[in-house]
């Protein structure tokens, strides 16, 4: 196995600001709420132009309001995106592609957590392996030649949980043994490999695409409902228990608190590909961003490469085959 060398970490500015964004378009999934919303809003107050892949439209409308509200001048639009659904991604990229507008930033944030039960995709995945990793590879890999022309910076939201991924090559999407957790951990650990591996290619095909990832720590969102709760007749405890903790103080963060490490890998010119970012404090839960060591689980270059390959071949798509006629 090649692994890669941990590389000297570089410091996070304690006071961190971000550069003017004017002139840059920035798609960011997931931004209806939470993370995601906030992570917009904050690139909309930089100047950016927002494009908002959202699954529910409601939700979307109103995130719209809300941006519009905090940024009178703000341009921002939303569009359909449903991560669990090849199909849906397609659309999403190919109605991109149409516009034919260069694409400066990406941040992958959207995401589901720990349903109860196993669930799948449109396709037939596991859901969170199928959501939260294929649905977001597949949209990266179809704009990529949008993302080679805006020179672009792709940041992917991993966790902390990547730390304990692992994977089961014969059972990628757990259909003999479906746990929560270990499948979360596992398409995290994904999101992660993904991130770094983009970083390489592009670094080896000059496509000049900066890929990073980088974790909020432990923020309290809709998150810890939405997934605990398929497949549960009752509540689950997870959103309960985090807002006791919030409350408290204690291992939980706000989201203007979480979304720092994110927003920094995403827009600070000193933050560098092929690394991650997140909480400084301890365990990583809470804490202003920093550059973190890359997990063990994650420093295979092997195990990332094998991972693409995988990857193209279950959502059915060569992503750098629409780059051959394509220069930055």
């Amino acid at each position: 196995m090649k692994h890669e060398s941990v590389p000297e970490l570089e410091p996070v500015p304690e006071h961190q600001s971000v550069p003017d964004l004017r002139g840059t378009l920035a798609v960011v999934t997931g931004a209806s709420d939470g993370v995601g919303l906030g992570l917009a809003m904050r690139l909309a107050r930089a100047g950016a132009e927002l494009v908002l892949p959202v699954r529910n439209a409601v939700k979307g409308a109103a995130a719209l309001d809300r941006i519009r509200a905090s940024e009178p001048e703000a341009r921002v639009s939303a569009r359909d995106l449903d991560l669990a659904s090849l199909a849906s991604v397609e659309s999403l990229a190919e109605s991109l592609r149409a516009e034919g507008r260069p694409i400066h930033l990406l941040i992958n944030n959207a995401g589901v957590m720990a349903p109860a039960t196993r669930h799948t995709t449109a396709d037939g995945f596991e859901l969170q392996f199928g959501t939260n990793h294929l649905g977001h590879a597949a949209l990266t890999g179809r704009l990529l030649p949008l993302l080679v022309a805006g020179r672009a910076r792709v940041t992917t939201v991993t966790s902390s949980a990547a730390r304990s991924g692992t994977f089961d090559w014969d059972d990628l999407q757990s259909e003999a043994r479906y746990a929560p957790v270990r499948a979360y951990n596992r398409s995290k650990l994904a999101n992660l490999l993904f991130a770094t591996e983009l970083n390489r290619r592009s670094t080896a095909g000059g496509w000049g695409i900066v890929s990073n990832a980088a974790h909020p720590g432990t923020t309290l969102t809709n998150l810890y409902a939405s997934g605990p709760n398929l497949g549960r007749a009752r509540p689950a405890p997870h959103e309960r228990i985090m807002r006791r903790l919030a409350g408290w103080g204690v291992l939980v963060h706000s989201v203007d608190a979480g979304l720092q490490p994110i927003l920094y890998a995403a827009t600070s010119p000193e933050a560098r590909g092929g690394r991650l970012y997140g909480p400084d404090g301890r365990g990583q839960f809470t804490g202003g961003p920093t550059e973190l060591a890359l997990y063990r689980s994650a420093r295979d270059e092997e195990t990332a490469a094998r991972l693409w390959q995988v990857t193209e071949h279950l959502t059915g798509s060569e992503f750098t085959a629409d780059l051959r006629d394509v220069r930055p």
